[in-house]
């Protein structure tokens, strides 16, 4: 295990993390708040770090196999959260260490989930990196998703494997190329969504925030009603749109520039996708508008724009949908898992997962009902090979048994039923708020224990990562030669 190298590729996005943090220093200092001190602080102190890291190096081509690329991934994680922490408890909010770990995992990994209250009053230069996290977060999970998860092999994402993520120098060309085309695109439908938010009443900064949290469909906002606080249903409208943007695969928008745009409508998970959105929005509101005095429009304007922020695991909120009764808080604890495409900003399993698994039990009838049947179950055109298959079905149950897992540890801390469970989904899944009084729509991470935030932020991290990114590292056999 080459300890040097990895550390020199950390201390590298240490250094541009570092940097990103004189951001929000310069709005707080025009903004005559102490906290710009905070972030110059930290960010010195992380480009320090990032630089002692990437000297300890020699300048030499890097190398890394497999374990070596699970160390990084899940580090690189972690010590940038960890960063990400310093100017949140170094500033005048007087948090604890422990909560600002939390803010700053939750906004790396597009959580949303928060402890903050307050927002509405709360210095620019937090709101600003609260954005800027999971706007990062964002870009990064993009890039992990489409040139290192395919060669790790996890979670059946060998279903994605490109020529960029093949464990080869000769492809490194092509993976900047593209990892630079798909940065473009995202900060280009970013810009368009800003545009958007500040044409239909929002101001300039608050657009801005929005803007990047909705395309990395992280969630947080600069209010503690969330989107609640704009009464416009246009913004709505508007965000329901970006939030399914930024939860398409981004390869197909690659692939649309290229002059492949038939691509991006004719692929398998896109299609399902979208038509499980639709049909979701379409059936709840429904039953919703035959079960409130309310008019249609705006039934259906809460319901689309609840299902899709679930959904895309963004988070954001304009009411308390708890209330909505038995049927909805049943769909919304199931809408809880799901998650967008692969390839895009979204976590939670994903909706290709969903669809293999349901392929698989088509062939499993199809093979007891004819015995000498020969059914080979493929995705977008391609057999689905035994380690895809095999990859997918472990994912699911280790999916459930780690959400069982959390939800029990929770339990443990004094949280009653549904906040457990809630919180152990919402964590895993990235989505951001849970169900019930506590962690729901409504409500707020601030009460919960400091060991339960904890757990839960680990449970953002590994979910973030994919499950097996990170606890492949608690196994012992994973550090034998």
């Amino acid at each position: 295990m080459n300890f040097r190298q990895i550390f020199y590729i950390i201390g590298i996005l240490l250094i541009v993390f570092g940097i990103a943090m004189f951001i929000p220093a310069i709005v707080d200092f025009k903004d005559n708040n102490a906290d710009w001190k905070s972030f110059l602080s930290a960010g010195l102190i992380t480009l320090a770090c990032g630089s002692g890291m990437y000297f300890s190096y020699p300048k030499t081509e890097i190398h890394l196999n497999v374990r070596e690329s699970f160390v990084l991934t899940s580090f690189t994680w972690f010590l940038i959260s960890l960063f990400a922490a310093v100017p949140i408890y170094l500033s005048n909010l007087s948090v604890s260490f422990t909560d600002s770990l939390f803010e700053a995992i939750s906004g790396l990994t597009t959580t949303g989930s928060t402890i903050l209250v307050g927002l509405d009053q709360m210095p620019m230069g937090i709101l600003l990196w609260r954005g800027l996290l999971q706007w990062i977060g964002g870009i990064g999970i993009i890039v992990l998703a489409i040139s290192v998860l395919p060669f790790l092999g996890v979670g059946g994402m060998h279903l994605f494997h490109t020529e960029s993520s093949e464990q080869s120098p000769k492809p490194m060309p092509k993976l900047k190329t593209l990892t630079r085309t798909i940065t473009l695109v995202y900060i280009g439908l970013t810009l368009l969504c800003t545009a958007s938010y500040h044409y239909s009443g929002m101001n300039l900064f608050e657009a801005c925030v929005h803007a990047m949290t909705t395309l990395s469909t992280g969630g947080f906002s600069t209010s503690d009603l969330s989107m609640g606080h704009f009464e416009n249903p246009v913004i709505h409208w508007e965000a329901v749109v970006f939030m399914i943007l930024g939860s398409l695969p981004y390869l197909l928008y690659v692939r649309a520039l290229q002059g492949h745009g038939e691509e991006l409508w004719e692929d398998e998970q896109v299609r399902f996708y979208l038509a499980f959105l639709f049909i979701s929005i379409f059936l709840l509101t429904l039953w919703l508008w035959n079960t409130r005095n309310e008019p249609f429009g705006d039934v259906l304007n809460h319901v689309a724009f609840h299902i899709v922020s679930i959904i895309t695991t963004t988070g954001y909120t304009t009411t308390d949908y708890s209330l909505w009764g038995t049927l909805a808080f049943e769909l919304f604890f199931f809408f809880l898992f799901i998650g967008g495409c692969s390839g895009s900003t979204s976590s939670g399993i994903k909706i290709f997962r969903f669809q293999v698994i349901f392929k698989l039990i088509l062939v499993k009838i199809k093979r007891l009902s004819h015995p000498h049947i020969i059914t080979i179950p493929k995705f977008n055109k391609n057999t689905i090979s035994d380690e895809a298959r095999e990859s997918i079905a472990t994912f699911f149950a280790f999916y459930v048994l780690f959400t069982g897992v959390i939800a029990i540890l929770l339990s443990l801390m004094g949280l009653d039923f549904i906040t457990s469970v809630s919180a152990s989904i919402t964590a895993i899944a990235n989505v951001g708020p849970g169900l019930g009084d506590i962690i729901g729509p409504a409500g707020n991470f601030k009460p919960l224990s400091d060991p339960a935030k904890w757990i839960l932020s680990f449970a953002m991290l590994v979910g973030r990562l994919e499950l097996f990114t990170i606890l492949i590292l608690f196994f012992p056999m994973f550090w034998k030669k």
